[in-house]
């Protein structure tokens, strides 16, 4: 596993919802994310400001590289699906690959991101991408990141199912919240931000955007 204790603490964070008949929820159970990001200014800042609040380290700060695959129509972006294999550590260090499937985003009536979410560890990257291009996927879009994951312990009257994420990339500082929509707007609160921050696009729209403003082609966002 990648992150452990992210991905035990996501457990938590995400809603099971279920459709029609109770009688069998394992048919219709889906794993739903919630999440806004934040632009910030400075990751010192940002560091502080979370420590201050009480949160502590779960996953240190690391290099993420991630491929985002698609079909050669580009079908899966056409229709706002991912399909995402992602590495963590040191470049070329032959690192085990975490698989995600991510179906289409909606923004809620309280300006958070949500959509469901499944995801699997692998083995070999190698493998895990080769075995989707057997399938029609290959790698149409490789960004990179540097990711420092905090939680914070539960305590008498405040949950602690929510991640904060620092997100280092090469067009700037992020802060994702990812959790309930409460908790999401508690935790933005304390840390001085509110929903007028808010931000659900992806990395991938986010480079997109950045390029345009900067009159440069869109290729990978790699530092």
């Amino acid at each position: 596993m990648l992150y452990p204790i992210e991905l035990r603490a996501r457990v938590s964070i995400i809603a099971v919802v279920t459709a029609g008949s109770p009688r069998y929820p394992c048919r219709v159970a889906q794993l739903i994310e919630i999440e806004v990001k934040i632009a910030v200014n400075s990751a010192a800042r940002i560091r502080a400001i979370v420590r201050k609040a009480g949160f502590w380290v779960a996953s240190p700060r690391a290099f993420e590289q991630n491929l985002v695959l698609d079909d050669a129509a580009g079908s899966l972006k056409a229709k706002g699906l991912l399909l995402r294999v992602r590495t963590t550590g040191k470049r070329d260090a032959g690192q085990s690959p975490l698989c995600t499937f991510k179906g289409p985003a909606k923004e809620t009536r309280t300006h958070h991101k949500q959509r469901e979410e499944r995801e699997f560890s692998a083995s070999s990257a190698e493998e895990c991408l080769a075995v989707l291009a057997g399938v029609g996927f290959r790698p149409a879009f490789r960004y990179e990141k540097f990711r420092t994951v905090y939680s914070r312990r539960a305590r008498k009257g405040v949950m602690g199912n929510g991640l904060v994420v620092l997100d280092e990339t090469p067009i700037g500082v992020f802060v994702e919240l990812e959790g309930p929509a409460t908790w999401i707007d508690r935790t933005a609160k304390e840390l001085g931000f509110s929903r007028i921050d808010y931000i659900t696009k992806s990395y991938a729209r986010l480079w997109e955007q950045w390029c345009a403003e900067h009159e440069l082609a869109v290729g990978d966002m790699v530092f």
